[in-house]
């Protein structure tokens, strides 16, 4: 009996002993990620990543918390080998350039939890309250995923919306005391100029007070005195904290180069960018002052100087870019062209409040009308959003930025070059003006970055090697372009860097055109460009012309 217990025994130990390896081996089975070759898989993962990317709740805000972030990290780990595992080998060239923009998404995650941590250096990514919608895809720079868009309300509010902006409002007090938790960051630059965006979030909660009907509404009053309260206690609290920041707000030269090349599909370096931006501005002035030298003989340009005329010269500008664009070929102008631009005219500021671009633009609108070459590009996304999944709505974390910024920077000297100021030879200057001062904020972001300057003294080169003093005019934008340049890498030289790539992709087109003895057409270029949609220009470069060699520094 004793013999025949311990054989019992012995085959009860075996058979858990084969259980558990047969646990193991199924959670083997299911930890696994299998290679597949179907584009469908892609665009499986691609939701399933952008599910994940939008964090869990916390008290009814978004949750960025760190201990949240780390018990998320597997998870994220996985998703990035499931795409690793998909083989592109055999797919047409827009499938794999749908891979490598979630590639480059998983890769921004990557970079913000490792670098550049937002929720822990930088007390602006917690305004949650935007008034206008941004010009891009996506708001510039990074944004938390909890935002009240009150350029979407209109007032007097219905009972659906009032629901909504109620509940949007009632997120901020959570989420003010959670930055409290979470801002653990040493960026000095980054907190200070912070600080301005929270406080100007308490003005903008109390205007809508004004907005019509909201006074009569008990609910909405008390969510939006609220959120004030809690607006202001953080202010107090960022303020307080501020002796304690002493450490640098760039994060270097090297993990600058590591994000541009994959995060935000740049194929060039931090020194790179220097160079170019530097070739840039010089090219910048030297050209203003040939345009200055040709039109020595001729009258200046007289800016408008009361709303009337403001308006006057708004609505033929307005006509003169939109009949120039098709008469001359230049681009498919869309019904919706006009109606996009025609909404973002602007209006008179009087001189003494101007800033950089309705410096300009009070001479002449069309050089700012054409970098508005975004608005007809949200538009388009509105109207006849891409047939990807992957990329028929705004990228993350701003990878769309070598693209729009790019794109609406080229057109500026492009349109000029095509024959637009023909009837006033002194806009072009003003075009100059615009390039230089790109180039010149551009390089203040990159010593800003290598840790070489503080913003302020980034904001010195900006402001002094734009030409004709355009830059000291009005200091808020000044601030506004360096803090944002420092808070998203990349941004501030897009415009530059963006146009560059833009450049390179259509003389490779136009190179490719000529070795098959096709004309090269503008209408074609362009068309098939914006086809491609808002996706970073090197890879818009690639389906262009099929060729990839200008990848490398990212492929390799």
């Amino acid at each position: 009996m004793k013999n025949l217990s311990i054989i019992t025994l012995l085959s009860i130990l075996v058979l858990i002993g084969c259980k558990k390896k047969d646990a193991e081996k199924a959670m083997e089975v299911s930890n696994t990620v299998h290679t597949t070759k179907k584009y469908e898989d892609l665009v499986g993962l691609f939701h399933e990543w952008r599910d994940f990317e939008n964090p869990p709740k916390l008290n009814g805000a978004p949750d960025y918390t760190k201990a949240t972030f780390e018990k998320r990290w597997p998870a994220f780990k996985k998703l990035q080998k499931q795409l690793q595992q998909i083989d592109t080998t055999a797919w047409p060239i827009h499938q794999q350039v749908d891979w490598m923009i979630v590639w480059a998404e998983m890769n921004g995650y990557d970079f913000n939890h490792r670098i550049l941590k937002p929720w822990e250096r930088d007390p602006a990514f917690y305004k949650s309250v935007w008034t206008h919608q941004s010009d891009v895809p996506a708001h510039e720079g990074p944004t938390h995923h909890g935002t009240t868009e009150l350029w979407t309300y209109e007032f007097p509010l219905l009972d659906s919306e009032v629901e909504r902006l109620i509940q949007d409002l009632n997120s901020i007090p959570t989420l003010n005391e959670q930055a409290q938790q979470n801002l653990t960051g040493n960026a000095k630059d980054l907190w200070i100029t912070g600080i301005r965006d929270i406080k100007n979030q308490s003005t903008v909660l109390k205007t809508i007070l004004y907005r019509q009907g909201v006074r009569q509404n008990a609910s909405l009053v008390a969510a939006i005195m609220k959120a004030v309260a809690s607006t202001d206690a953080l202010v107090v609290w960022l303020e307080d904290q501020t002796k304690t920041k002493t450490g640098p707000s760039g994060i270097g030269r090297d993990n600058y180069t590591w994000y541009l090349q994959n995060v935000h599909l740049v194929p060039l370096t931090w020194e790179d960018e220097v160079m170019l931006l530097k070739r840039e501005l010089a090219r910048a002035w030297a050209s203003l002052k040939l345009e200055e030298h040709r039109n020595r003989d001729l009258p200046e340009l007289v800016a408008a100087d009361s709303p009337e005329v403001y308006q006057k010269m708004a609505d033929a500008a307005a006509r003169s870019l939109i009949n120039f664009l098709d008469e001359q070929d230049f681009v498919t102008v869309k019904p919706y062209f006009e109606p996009a631009l025609r909404a973002q005219l602007g209006s008179f500021v009087p001189e003494e409040k101007r800033n950089f671009f309705w410096i300009g633009a009070h001479y002449d609108q069309r050089p700012l009308y054409s970098h508005f070459y975004h608005w007809f590009e949200l538009a388009r996304m509105e109207i006849e959003p891409n047939p990807s999944e992957i990329r028929k709505g705004p990228l993350l974390y701003n990878i769309f930025d070598s693209r729009n910024e790019g794109m609406a920077t080229a057109v500026e000297e492009m349109f000029m070059d095509a024959g637009l100021y023909e009837d006033s030879p002194r806009s072009r200057e003003i075009v100059y003006i615009m390039i230089a001062q790109r180039a010149a904020r551009g390089l203040g972001s990159l010593y800003a970055h290598a840790n070489e300057m503080t913003m302020e003294e980034a904001g010195g080169i900006h402001s002094e090697y734009t030409p004709r003093g355009w830059m000291k005019t009005e200091k808020e934008l000044l601030i506004f372009e360096q803090h944002l340049y420092l808070r998203q890498p990349g941004y501030g030289t897009s415009y530059i860097t963006g146009k560059y790539l833009m450049e390179s992709a259509m003389a490779d087109y136009a190179r490719i055109q000529e070795v098959k003895g096709v004309s090269f057409e503008t209408k074609d270029f362009f068309d098939t460009l914006n086809s491609i949609g808002n996706i970073p220009m090197a890879l818009g470069h690639w389906e262009l012309t099929g060729e990839k060699k200008h990848l490398t520094p990212i492929l390799k």
